[in-house]
């Protein structure tokens, strides 16, 4: 009864104008973000994270909710018109939208994407609602040694799933982890590689390092290509909608990629890119219209869109209950609980329940805005996609700008928010892992203070990290986590060379 209580609460907290207002807006701009090819909706979170600083905490997580709803559908539209995903979680969409765009049909392959979208989101946040408080109370029982082993569960399974090598994963996570140590000591209060910067002593700040590894970076990839002219985009010709009998035939593909979408999202680490495809096989595999499958079909379009979609609400349960992202963006909005003074963990269903909730109310909200907004607006953020390097380069960069001086006033975090964007760079160049670089910034102190803390309650004995069941379980899921890279990345590599390979008719 309490549970309920707390959403009917956290409902009439949701639909106050302003969080209203706040959802709109932001799943608008994630959708505009999401149309512009090389954008990630891990850099429109990061990007746009500054903005929420003036926010309460839970109008600020529904902003950030918002934009990655909004990114994650907004990825398809530029996938169906001009076969340019623009995110990764939109690889397999472009597969059968495009296709239905070449036959004068993207109207219908964007009500799809939109309707299964909306649906794969919706439906995620069931689990999101009733497993969420699960785990919360089983972290209740974590101690420094629980939260030792969990920080480093959190970093083998981003660094190794999220990875195509997972040697660069590993050296990803470390150099986080060494960044991390910068500012002051938690334990003994002394300085740490601060190079005499006083602006160092609370360590980096989360939001400039989030800046420049996924926006600034991009700065540096977009200059570093030849300025591209105005892309082409099929115009949309025929009428938006679907039919009852439409939405029947869809109905499976959707249930189905909304439960295959929602465990790949719980499980930290894999993400919406491998849930896509998932989710595209799968639709092909029970389809009763095979032979429509490479030539344009309305049951490829909504199986890779309502996993991709399903993903969101999955992957923000071991984000908000054990600390650990279930991918890249959830990373971010990870860092953005932390700058509102909110650690993740059982505090949130406790002592904060009141915002969870109400944030919890806002993401199921955010799906009938990004619903209404993609049906009413697709024609016009198509021609998003059609926006040059050239106007992207300068705006992006004055935002991170903006957004990185913007925290605390100073232009020392300026600098930080462009030596982060230059490691960006070179991260890219050399593929290693930006989101396991911001795991270990994030987790790093966590796990340092529970390893120190536990060896100063045992007088050094290590034994301590070993003195309980749940020690034992996570030491089992940092193995599985490492493990677990061969086996996802050998599936995301089967399935897209399967799907790829598939004949495609012009």
């Amino acid at each position: 009864m309490e549970t309920l209580a707390l959403m009917g609460a956290g409902f009439v907290a949701a639909l106050t104008p302003l969080n209203i207002l706040a959802m709109l807006l932001s799943t608008f701009i994630g959708v505009c973000l999401g149309c512009l090819p090389g954008l990630s909706a891990a850099m429109g979170v990061a990007l746009l994270l500054p903005i929420t600083f003036g926010m309460g905490p839970a109008t600020g997580l529904i902003v950030l909710g918002g934009i990655y709803c909004g990114a994650i559908f907004g990825g398809s539209i530029s996938a169906i018109l001009i076969h340019t995903p623009g995110t990764p979680a939109s690889a397999a969409t472009a597969i059968e939208g495009y296709q239905l765009t070449l036959q004068g049909r993207a109207a219908k392959a964007l009500t799809v994407a939109c309707f299964a979208s909306f649906c794969g989101g919706l439906l995620s946040c069931i689990s999101l609602y009733f497993f969420s408080p699960l785990l919360a109370e089983l972290a209740l029982k974590f101690k420094s040694p629980e939260y030792f082993w969990l920080s480093l569960f959190g970093l083998t399974i981003i660094a190794g799933v999220a990875s195509k090598s997972l040697l660069k994963g590993l050296i990803s996570g470390m150099l986080g982890l060494l960044i991390s140590t910068i500012g002051m000591d938690p334990m003994e209060g002394v300085e740490r590689f601060m190079l005499g910067v006083n602006t160092l002593y609370n360590g980096i700040d989360v939001t400039c390092a989030l800046i420049g590894l996924f926006s600034f970076s991009q700065v540096l990839i977009l200059a570093e290509k030849r300025i591209t002219a105005h892309r082409e985009v099929t115009k949309v010709r025929d009428r938006f909608g679907l039919s009852l009998k439409e939405i029947r035939r869809l109905s499976p593909t959707i249930v189905r990629s909304w439960l295959i979408g929602n465990i790949i999202g719980i499980l930290p680490g894999a993400g919406a890119s491998i849930a896509c495809f998932m989710g595209y096989n799968e639709a092909k595999r029970f389809s009763k219209h095979k032979e429509e499958f490479g030539k344009g079909s309305i049951e490829g379009v909504a199986g890779s869109e309502a996993a991709n979609n399903a993903v969101t609400g999955g992957s923000l349960i071991p984000t908000l209950t054990l600390g650990i992202p279930g991918e890249s963006v959830t990373a971010v909005l990870m860092g953005g609980l932390i700058i509102h003074g909110l650690q993740p963990g059982p505090a949130l269903f406790t002592e904060h329940a009141d915002m969870t909730y109400t944030f919890f109310a806002g993401f199921v909200l955010i799906q009938f805005c990004m619903l209404f907004l993609g049906l009413l607006g697709c024609r016009g953020f198509a021609c998003i996609s059609k926006l040059s390097d050239a106007i992207l380069i300068p705006s992006i960069f004055v935002l991170c700008v903006v957004g990185s001086y913007a925290i605390h006033n100073n232009l020392v975090e300026v600098v930080i928010m462009m030596l982060f964007g230059v490691l960006g760079y070179l991260v890219r160049k050399f593929d290693l892992n930006a989101p396991a670089i911001v795991l270990g910034l994030i987790l790093g102190p966590i796990g340092e203070r529970g390893l120190r803390r536990s060896l100063l309650l045992s007088d050094g004995d290590p034994s301590i990290l070993f003195s309980t069941p749940l020690c034992w379980m996570l030491i089992a899921l940092c193995v599985l986590g490492v493990c677990s890279h061969l086996f996802m990345s050998r599936l995301e590599h089967r399935l897209q060379r399967t799907q790829l390979s598939a004949p495609q008719s012009d």
